[in-house]
């Protein structure tokens, strides 16, 4: 992504040195300790929705974890869509991430949105490995005005990352341990690309009310220290089977809950409606296809450089002709290139 003069910013937080923030031992340990036999444990997908303190249903929340490749090597795609209203503007977030085994980043795209009549906000990330560095493009549109920065840190600097969409997939380990281990401190980001302090505690078992039945759940507390904002705290409940079944922010309004156990979700699937300009996996896979499709054609016209003339001759043809029935043009204007000759015409009717 290019960056306008000016907008450019490098890795740090103004006033501290890179290497003054790091993760502690046992938070880098415990992403390596990771076994391929848990993450397959992983592999669900959770489907909330969110309402208000009065019961209103503002929206939904949906993820899904799954096997893949990215760059030739195995990994897990993880994508993650909140999507809503703010006063009947639509508003919601989306994050797609590409992550390694050991739960390393490999790429992430993060976007958000508010559409309010005369004045909508659109954000998004981009961060990708590349060299040794962790890249950031971020660009932030408000209304018309556009603003875009290029953040870049060194993956020495990094260890022990987890971001918006890592985050969701620790916490089911967590969950399906059922044990945070204590005083392990990770690193993260915050809205400024700035490295910053994430940490992670143990909220115990209880109760939980999920399509009129009671069922146990274990809570994970994640608390992000922003420098700009003050701490963040969310809180997550979880099956044992390692679905999500609540998720709030600390001191917000609304909470992402789970209306019915995955095993009643399974007796009717609910069709959800595809927006592509705000499902960003699905987005990705369309363009990547397309461009597979451009180079296909591209190199086929290439190695038959006669399509090209051939076309061009019928063009000039009918742009001079001007006739009234192209088809029957067409017809007559190709017949010498085919290699059989035409059918004949037969004048008994077609049988039924």
């Amino acid at each position: 992504m290019e960056v306008p003069p000016g907008d450019e910013v490098h890795g740090g937080i103004e006033g501290l040195e890179l290497t003054e923030l790091k993760a502690s031992d046992g938070a880098a340990a415990f992403m390596s300790s990771v076994e391929p036999a848990e993450l397959l444990k992983c592999l669900c997908s959770d489907s909330l929705v969110t309402v208000s303190e009065g019961g209103r249903h503002l929206g939904r929340f949906s993820v899904t974890l799954e096997f893949t490749w990215r760059a030739q090597q195995p990994c897990l795609l993880l994508h993650a869509q909140s999507q809503g209203a703010i006063e009947d503007s639509p508003c919601g977030t989306t994050v797609t991430a590409y992550l390694t085994t050991d739960l390393e980043v490999l790429e992430e795209d993060y976007h958000e949105y508010v559409k309010l009549e005369g004045h909508s906000l659109d954000k998004r990330c981009r961060m990708v490995q590349h060299d040794g560095q962790m890249l950031m493009d971020k660009v932030t549109t408000v209304g018309e005005e556009t603003t875009k920065e290029s953040v870049s840190y060194p993956m020495s600097v990094l260890r022990g990352l987890v971001t918006e969409g890592s985050s969701l997939l620790l916490m089911r380990l967590f969950n399906l341990r059922q044990k945070v281990p204590e005083h392990m401190t990770f690193l993260s980001l915050d809205k400024g690309r700035h490295i910053i302090h994430t940490t992670f505690s143990e909220l115990g078992l209880k109760q939980f009310e999920v399509g009129g039945e009671s069922v146990e759940v274990f809570g994970v507390e994640r608390v992000v220290h922003s420098v700009e904002d003050g701490p963040t705290t969310w809180h997550c409940y979880f099956l044992a089977d390692g679905h999500l079944a609540s998720r709030v922010q600390v001191g917000s309004p609304v909470t992402m809950t789970l209306l019915k156990l995955p095993s009643q979700v399974e007796k009717g699937f609910e069709k959800i409606p595809l927006v592509l300009e705000e499902d960003m996996q699905m987005r990705s896979k369309f363009l990547d296809r397309k461009e597979e499709l451009m180079a296909d054609h591209a190199s086929y016209l290439r190695q038959h450089p006669e399509i090209r003339a051939l076309v061009s001759d019928f063009l000039q043809f009918l742009l001079l002709r001007k006739p009234e029935d192209v088809f029957q043009v067409a017809r007559e204007y190709f017949l010498p290139f085919s290699c059989r000759p035409p059918p004949k015409r037969s004048m008994k009717a077609p049988s039924l």
